[in-house]
């Protein structure tokens, strides 16, 4: 399938394609089986400039914005989704977010060595009694004079065991407030790596602070501000995220139509019998539908960061599909689509995620369900 993108987008596109086809695909599978983050690889993606893609080149980025990084999001959940998520956690949860609300000394110090890949970004917000509900945090940084002092934990967090700066949120008096984190501070602990269903090679895990020092200059934005921080960041995820799951929809395809054209049963390929030709149409159609639904997303969260429709019903719908398209592309390769090491058992795998990442799909729902209706109270019609 190609990927329909503005013409000025269509070197990055190629460049990224490219590199994902030499340097990406083939380590997918053992960046699967091995459950391992391929540090090396990353900093190369530094090197390339799609670290930084958002990012002024004056800090050391490419001086880009978020349809670029929706595309190079879109073309790793193709080649390896799980590189794809470490990839948004870094590029755009935290580093975007830190360019975007930091002070001049964080865009000097810091912003440049996320953008080279030399450091590795997280951002911090899920904690054990709080995740869907993430203003239930309890990870506190109390005041004492121009500086605070940290303490909590937070889990489930993207990229935490490889982390050089976290983007931490913790409340502040009746508020909450953002920092940037380093792992190399005084009272910082990672804790356990955890072991998951899909997106393996992804690390994930938890993180545990404990009477940190942390300087006024470490918040990221205003105290007591999290909140928008939080907000506009979110968005913006949702919209990038949803691309990984088209390009990993536009790989399980591509796979069910090589092997439904090879494999024959009866004298003849599958691909000639209705019930595989229904699954590749619905396949087809709902992959377009997912795209032009998160370029849209894309476009319009470029000018509103608060942009809560588009983006969560471009995830919302993304996901769906992705799961949907991975399923079907196990059922097209039968019983060697459920071995184990399959590239479609893989992509099942790392499609579940999907739902349940930057928000679950029922709380999608809901955000999806409250926008429309304050829209249509002002006055939108559909």
């Amino acid at each position: 399938m190609e990927s329909h993108v503005p013409d000025a987008y269509s070197d990055l596109r190629d460049n990224i394609r490219e590199f994902c086809m030499k340097e990406v695909i083939p380590v997918a599978a053992k960046i699967d089986t091995d459950d391992s983050f391929p540090v090396d690889l990353f900093r190369k993606m530094g090197k390339m400039g799609y670290l930084g893609v958002t990012v002024p080149e004056e800090y050391g980025g490419s001086g880009m914005d978020y349809i670029a990084q929706g595309i190079i999001q879109e073309e790793l959940g193709y080649a390896s989704a799980s590189l794809a998520l470490s990839y948004g956690a870094h590029s755009n949860l935290c580093l975007d977010s830190l360019y975007r609300n930091g002070s001049e000394f964080m865009r000097e110090e810091y912003v440049p060595k996320l953008c080279s890949g030399e450091w590795i970004g997280s951002l911090c917000l899920t904690e054990p009694s709080s995740g869907s509900d993430a203003f239930a945090m309890k990870t506190s940084a109390r005041r004492e004079g121009d500086s605070f002092i940290l303490n909590g934990s937070k889990t489930l967090i993207t990229n935490a065991p490889y982390a050089d700066l976290m983007l931490t949120y913790a409340r502040t008096d009746a508020d909450f407030t953002a920092f940037s984190v380093l792992a190399s501070d005084k009272g910082v602990r990672k804790g356990s790596s955890f072991k998951k269903l899909g997106m393996k090679g992804s690390p994930t895990g938890e993180l545990f602070f404990e009477d940190v020092f942390l300087p006024g200059e470490r918040i990221v934005g205003k105290e007591n501000d999290g909140k928008n921080v939080i907000l506009s960041g979110l968005n913006v995820e949702r919209a990038i995220l949803a691309m990984l799951f088209v390009g990993l929809s536009r790989r399980a395809l591509e796979l069910s139509l090589s092997y439904s054209q090879e494999r024959k049963q009866g004298g003849f390929p599958i691909a000639d019998y209705e019930l595989i030709q229904e699954k590749i149409s619905y396949m087809y159609t709902r992959i377009e539908a997912a795209r032009l639904l998160c370029q849209r997303a894309l476009e319009r969260v470029q000018n509103n960061r608060f942009n809560v429709a588009d983006s969560a019903s471009a995830i919302l719908y993304a996901a769906e599909v992705a799961e949907f398209a991975a399923r079907e592309a196990v059922q097209i390769h039968g019983g060697y689509g459920y071995t184990s090491g399959s590239e479609v058992e893989r992509l099942l795998r790392d499609s579940i995620l999907g739902q349940i990442g930057a928000g679950t799909t029922e709380i999608r729902k809901k955000i999806v369900a409250r926008a429309v209706s304050k829209m249509f109270r002002e006055g939108w019609r559909p």
